[in-house]
């Protein structure tokens, strides 16, 4: 497995192939991303992972800083993991001047839900993307990108991306990885506390008790049983910004009768410093 840090080394690795499958990350390597990384590995010739830390999606009183920087242990887990090319750029290697050019997400799906909570999110993680993407694809005639699905609306975000920009790029969204009592895989796991280690199971478990509600009712009312399970979600002593019904297609509202749309349920939220998001398919 080869590391390399600029642009052009990674380009000059990838010349002798025609389909990279990559796997973009922020580094702290869990399961979740081993997983995407062996899913990915088939549908290319050459299997790539970048690991890097993107100011431009952290609001300044965010934990950027602070994320942990893991370049040692990750390369060792892509590598037995089967990944060829680990492209581990400098912030002056990716941004070698300030970035004035970015990616604005359509608002209609961008300015909701992570969007409203974390304004300007969007438009980083969408840049960043579509640079890293211009770093590996450039001269390709196809290729694969894999992201988990624990983001979902980030998967929609860079899906659409790729659809307006017309990139030969396959998008494949990966089954979020969990642990046994349920809680979503995260890098920002490591931040909770052991007793907030042991409540955080109890997100996805909202999650789900939504589901099950909206599901169970011919019409819900949706905004009510929304409220609900944030107000449970409170009582335990979280701050929830979000746990919302939603389309699976654009994670818009449904309207009329639930039983036959696929629906997603999707959730953030604070518990002591550490914010946690999920998401069930339902």
């Amino acid at each position: 497995m080869h590391i390399v840090h600029t642009i052009a080394e990674l380009r000059a690795h990838l010349s002798p192939f025609r389909r990279p499958a990559f796997v973009p990350t922020m580094g702290n390597l869990h399961d979740g991303h081993i997983a995407l990384v062996k899913q990915a590995k088939p549908l290319g010739d050459v299997t790539v992972s970048s690991i890097f830390v993107n100011r431009l999606q952290f609001a300044p009183h965010e934990d950027f800083d602070s994320y942990p920087r893991t370049l040692d242990a990750d390369a060792q887990r892509l590598e037995a993991a089967g990944c060829d090319v680990v492209f581990a750029p400098r912030e002056k290697d990716l941004y070698p001047e300030p970035q004035t050019f970015k990616v604005h997400p359509a608002t209609d799906l961008s300015d909701m839900l992570e969007g409203h909570f974390r304004p300007g999110f969007f438009i980083g993680v969408s840049t960043v993307v579509l640079k890293l993407f211009s770093c590996v694809f450039a001269g390709m005639p196809s290729g694969v990108a894999a992201f988990g699905k624990k983001d979902y609306q980030q998967v929609l975000v860079v899906r659409r991306m790729v659809q307006q920009f017309a990139l030969p790029i396959e998008i494949l969204a990966g089954e979020t990885q969990r642990a046994e009592d349920g809680l979503a895989l995260s890098s920002r796991n490591g931040y909770l506390s052991p007793a907030e280690r042991l409540e955080a199971a109890q997100l996805v478990q909202a999650l789900r008790a939504l589901g099950d509600a909206a599901r169970a009712a011919a019409l819900p009312d949706l905004p009510a049983l929304e409220a609900q399970a944030m107000q449970a979600l409170a009582r335990r002593g979280w701050k929830p910004d979000y746990l919302t019904v939603r389309r699976r297609s654009d994670l818009q509202p449904p309207q009329g009768p639930l039983a036959e749309l696929p629906l997603v349920v999707l959730g953030a939220a604070k518990l002591g410093n550490t914010r946690l998001i999920d998401n069930l398919e339902i």
